[in-house]
């Protein structure tokens, strides 16, 4: 059967005289609301899905700035963390600076397919004379589409704001470099009313030029939900699916960016996926503006749940960035955080050691180390028991089959009674694996002679 999906309506914009600030849903004293039409949109799982990279744009404006030489480390990263797979495509940089600019310049001569590098600018002249100097291909531009911007921020009209943006638009496409338009705050903007007349006006230049123009649709505060069910403007589905039915714009050209202030980025950027957006924007730890933007490295692990597979990705490189960012940045990565946190796969409570030491299935979400080069950790403090420390030694010396210590050994009453000891004493920390390693040399010497001729 033929189906013609198009809307018979033609939105125009709305140039009003007061702002629409949605106040009802916004009350600014009052905490957000989320509202309800009920209106239910078809999941529309893109056959190709990818992730794009913010880590030396948004990423970067939200710490002390990278040194050009970190900047390249961590774009050869993204390189080989990708490898070769596509699904890491693109990372923005910065133009602004002499250092921004020699890092991009290193990594564009890098000649990497993946990720390509792309600028971000905002939607004026003169920052766009730098992407042409640069003869970057493709750069992002800042175009705020809620009234909170347009009318507070901008002090223009919204035909003001949207003549503008046509303006760098055009300019771009004049010289054959694709536009990524950022809107700005659109959990927040008129999407009838000014959004969607926008878009379509884009939508025609592109067809006019031949040339893609990319929708990036920015969740600037966090606000979107994916709840079935919610109104715009803050609903993720509406938002992808009305760009699609009312402007045309195709998967591959829409790209969500979201934060994470109501804790739903990774949420809200795999409800973007699943109702028709290609890609998902994020960056190295999640490390953006306010609570940060979309951890990349949770995109792999979404895109590998919803696809199966990770193609030929390198995932023990996530390892490597967190290691980077931590001894050579001095990031504090949160000890907890999923994937790259110190403490992401160690368990302490008894009961779940016990399960280990049977097999580490039961409590280990994926073969960490096989994945991540992240073996299981156990570790040791009052509440572990026998099970904990006859986990501990087996995961911490990687002892398999039948080389593994049982919780019945002898040997392993006697650490426990030392352990015991110690919170007896007023001891409040865990125990230390170097404390550990000196009774496990005394006590099972032929353990330490098994790793050291392994290690040799």
């Amino acid at each position: 059967m033929n189906i013609i999906k198009k809307s018979s309506y033609e939105h125009v914009l709305q140039d009003v005289e007061t702002p629409n600030l949605y106040k009802d849903i916004f009350p600014y004293s009052e905490i957000p609301k989320v509202t309800f039409n009920q209106i239910q949109v078809p999941m529309d799982l893109p056959k190709n899905i990818w992730i794009t990279d913010t880590t030396f744009r948004d990423g970067q404006q939200s710490m002390p700035p990278y040194s050009a030489e970190q900047i390249i480390r961590i774009f050869d990263y993204l390189h080989e963390l990708d490898n070769n797979s596509g699904i890491i495509k693109q990372t923005e940089f910065f133009l602004y600076t002499e250092k921004d600019r020699e890092a991009a310049s290193v990594c564009m001569e890098r000649g990497y397919k993946f990720p390509e590098v792309t600028s971000w600018i905002r939607a004026n002249k003169q920052d766009f004379k730098l992407v042409k100097d640069m003869g970057i291909k493709e750069t992002g531009m800042l175009m705020s589409c809620s009234d909170y911007h347009i009318f507070k921020k901008l002090g223009k009209t919204r035909q003001q704001a949207m003549d503008m943006y046509l303006e760098i638009v055009e300019e771009a496409l004049s010289n054959g470099i694709r536009p990524r338009c950022h809107l700005e705050d659109i959990t927040r903007a008129d999407f009838y009313g000014f959004v969607v007349p926008f878009v379509n006006k884009l939508m025609k230049l592109s067809k006019e030029s031949g040339i893609p123009i990319k929708i990036r649709v920015c969740d600037t505060l966090g606000l979107g939900v994916s709840y079935a069910g919610a109104s715009l403007p803050r609903s993720v589905q509406g938002l992808i699916h009305g760009l699609k039915v009312n402007c045309g714009v195709p998967s591959e050209m829409i790209e969500w960016h979201g934060h994470n202030d109501f804790n739903a980025v990774v949420t809200n950027s795999t409800t973007a996926w699943l109702y028709g957006a290609s890609a998902i924007n994020t960056s190295l730890l999640g490390i953006g503006e306010r609570t940060g933007n979309c951890p990349l490295e949770s995109m792999i692990f979404e895109y590998g749940q919803l696809k199966g597979i990770t193609k030929n990705m390198n995932l023990h490189v996530i390892t490597e960035i967190a290691q980077y960012f931590k001894n050579e940045i001095k990031y504090d990565i949160p000890p907890r955080t999923p994937f790259v946190g110190r403490q992401f796969n160690v368990t302490r409570a008894g009961i779940h050691a016990d399960g280990i030491l049977k097999d580490e299935e039961i409590y280990n979400i994926f073969d960490t180390d096989k994945i991540l080069g992240r073996p299981v950790v156990v570790a040791v403090n009052q509440y572990s028991g026998l099970a904990g420390i006859a986990a501990w030694i087996d995961t911490y010396y990687r002892l398999k089959g039948e080389e593994k210590i049982d919780k019945k050994d002898p040997r392993i009453e006697v650490i426990k009674e030392w352990v015991d000891q110690q919170y007896v004493d007023g001891r409040t920390t865990i125990i230390g694996n170097n404390e550990l390693e000196l009774l496990v040399e005394k006590l099972m010497p032929e353990i330490i002679e098994k790793n050291n001729t392994r290690a040799s």
